[in-house]
Order: C-alpha cells, then structure tokens, then sequence
C-alpha cells in the first residue's frame, strides 16, 4: 500500500498567483474544482483488494483457512488472486493527492502532515502486531514468526527495511515505498512547487527510473524505484489535469507511464504467483491496472462530481488502519474462526471484526493524537523559523 495511501479533505487550495510565463487561458491557471469524495472510496476498494489478496488470493499457507482458498472458495480465490493490483492503485492516487496536499505550503507542512497521519495508527498496529506474535501460537506451530524486542523497536521508527530489519507484518513494505516518494517530493516543495517543476520533476524522476536498472547502482535503483515509481508520476500527472486542465503533454506523460506500468508488471507477475502457487494472466493483471489509471483520470475529469456521499469520508479514514492490521492479525482471526464457521461466514465475519478494529484505531488513535501531534509540531517549525531569522541562518560566533 498505500501505502496505504492518507490524505486530507480532498479539495483543490485556492488558486495561487501565476508563475512567470504561466498565462491564464494556457491550461495553466488552477481551475476550480470541487472536492472529490470518489477519492475515499477508490481508497477503501484499494485496500479491500490487499485484504481480498492475502485473505484469499495466497494459497501458501492452508493453515490459516484450514484447507486452500481455491478449493474451500473457487470464486473468491479468482477474485483475490488479482486483487493485489490494489496496491498500484493506492500509488497512482498517493501522487494525485500528496501533489495536490503540498500545493502552496513549505516543507515544515509537508513533514507535520505526513508524520500526523502515517505515524499513530503505525505505532499501535506495531504494538497490537507484535504482542499478537508475541502471545498468542502462531499459525505455523512454531517460533519463527516470534520478534525479538530490537526488531520490534526499529520497525516502530519505519525505517527498518534500509537497515535490513524485516517488516513485523509483510504488508508495510508498501510504507517504505511511500516514504522514498514523499523525499523525492520534499525536495521540490523545498524549491517551491510550480506547474513547470512539477513537470520538470516527473521528467527527471522517470529518465532515473529508466536508467536505474541499468546503472546497476543500488542508490540509484532505491531513490528511482523504477517499478512502482510510474504509478506515482502517473497520479501526479492526473492531478495536474485535475487542477490546471488536460493538454497533449500530460495525456503523454500518464500515457507513458501506463506503458511503463505494463512492462513492469512482467517480473512484479512472477512474485504473485509464488504466493498464489499457480499461474496468473498478464493479460487480467493489465486490465486491473488499466482500470486502476481510468478510474483515477476519469475522476480528475469529473465524471464522478456527483458522487457527494458523506460517508465516504469515514470510510477512506479506516483504510490506513484497516490496511496495517489485516494480515497477520487477520490470519490469526481467521484460523480460529474456521474451527465454528464455514469458509464464507468466516470471510464475512472476520471483514467485521477487522472493520471494528480498523475503526477504534481511527476513533481512539489518530483522531485524538493527531491533532495534538500538529500543534507540537508546527510550534517546533515555528521555532525553527523564529530561531533562523533571527539568527540570519548563520552560527553564532564564539
């Protein structure tokens, strides 16, 4: 995920003053649009498909259903052996919206607003996680899974996969992901964003992208991500559309991205497969991606204006806890319903309980931290500010 993908209300900020050389009537004024509510949605369809892929779609580990998901659910494996295409989906909306979020505010914004909403949630699920392996027997009857104390801590800080920690929960590889863009992007709202820069840096971001794996340069290949990194230029490409309007050159730019998209999907295919132990279709799996980038450009072109359900709202909201909790707490939720239930019932039922947790972390988590968290942490950039204007950015002497 996206990854699991956050964001704040979706609307566009007012309309800035143009740059140098953008012109109204050039497509490169903002256009005022209005708030997208299928945004949440498409967020909360995201992650169903990455709990619809481990709960049904890996067919490596029958312990958990008491039996394989093709033979105990035909139908729902079909469906979950595809459904982890909702991770491409989550990026292609994390460049639209992180795009659209940094508009206009400084780096000090930029930094508050991804640690409030990433951080919260990430520690409880890594506490409820860990103490899950910790206490209750493992699915695989045996110690492997069990954490030691330090890889508990220093997956608590996100930043464990760069030092070679293995993730508590397979799904947060999704985070590090996230983290690469949002540096990449920090540094351009540190120069100031502009149609022209953005545009300058999806262009630099891509030709990295192309040149990293034959560079052979694991720095390069790491920053540039040259998998996953067309699904985050793609949406930052779409949001431009959203805010300023279609032209060829952005048509272009998404366009080649999909093309991108689709030639990465040949090795990302291989690693599903292992977990789905058969053969996927390429030709499904680009399908599935092709609809993820039509639902998120038909969206920034208003075909879905008329959707204003408010409850979408709340659900987007769940999907960043529902998205860290659902694997390893879920499998565990899973095996020992199966003792009582039949595979569907079961299905239906953990969804539920996965739903009441995921909402309990929003309501009593992140609801109440974060806001606390906003006001630490723009009073520290606040200082920092203070601190360097009086100063005059220099050390003091002697």
């Amino acid at each position: 995920m996206v990854s699991p993908v956050s964001s704040p209300p979706v609307s566009v900020p007012p309309p800035s003053a143009a740059q140098p050389g953008e012109v109204q009537g050039t497509g490169t004024v903002p256009v005022k649009r209005p708030r997208l509510y299928v945004l949440d949605g498409l967020r909360l369809i995201a992650a169903m498909g990455v709990v619809l892929w481990h709960w049904l779609g890996v067919e490596r580990f029958p312990q958990v259903w008491h039996g394989k998901p093709s033979d105990l659910m035909p139908a729902g494996h079909l469906v979950g052996a595809y459904s982890w295409t909702g991770v491409e989906l989550f990026f292609l909306i994390s460049g639209f919206v992180i795009c659209m979020s940094c508009w206009g505010r400084s780096v000090g914004d930029f930094v508050t607003s991804r640690v409030v909403r990433l951080f919260p949630a990430y520690w409880v699920a890594v506490l409820l996680t860990a103490g899950c392996l910790l206490i209750v027997p493992t699915i695989w009857g045996d110690n492997t899974q069990r954490p030691t104390v330090s890889r508990i801590l220093t997956n608590l800080s996100m930043a464990n996969m760069p030092v070679g920690v293995d993730n508590l929960d397979p799904v947060y590889w999704t985070l590090w992901a996230e983290l690469r863009f949002y540096l990449l992007f920090g540094v351009l709202v540190a120069i100031g964003l502009t149609y022209r820069r953005v545009l300058a840096f999806c262009g630099i971001w891509g030709v990295a992208a192309l040149l990293a794996p034959a560079a052979d340069s694991p720095l390069l290949t790491a920053l540039a991500q040259p998998t996953y990194a067309w699904y985050f230029i793609g949406g930052i490409a779409i949001f431009l559309m959203y805010r300023f309007g279609a032209n060829l050159l952005l048509w272009g730019i998404v366009g080649f991205c999909w093309l991108m998209s689709q030639d990465s999907l040949r090795g990302v295919v291989d690693g599903y497969e292992y977990g789905a132990e058969h053969r996927l279709s390429w030709t499904l799996t680009l399908f599935c991606t092709t609809v993820a980038y039509g639902v998120v450009i038909a969206s920034a072109l208003g075909a879905f204006n008329w959707i204003r359900w408010k409850w979408l709202t709340v659900a987007g909201a769940l999907t960043y806890p529902l998205y860290l909790l659902h694997q390893m707490i879920g499998w565990q939720v899973i095996t020992r319903l199966r003792e009582y239930l039949d595979p569907y019932p079961t299905l239906i039922a953990v969804t539920l309980i996965m739903m009441v947790a995921a909402y309990l972390v929003h309501r009593l988590v992140e609801r109440p931290l974060a806001p606390w968290m906003k006001r630490k942490l723009d009073a520290s950039f606040a200082q920092v500010r203070k601190d360097v204007r009086a100063g005059g950015g220099t050390r003091p002497r002697g």
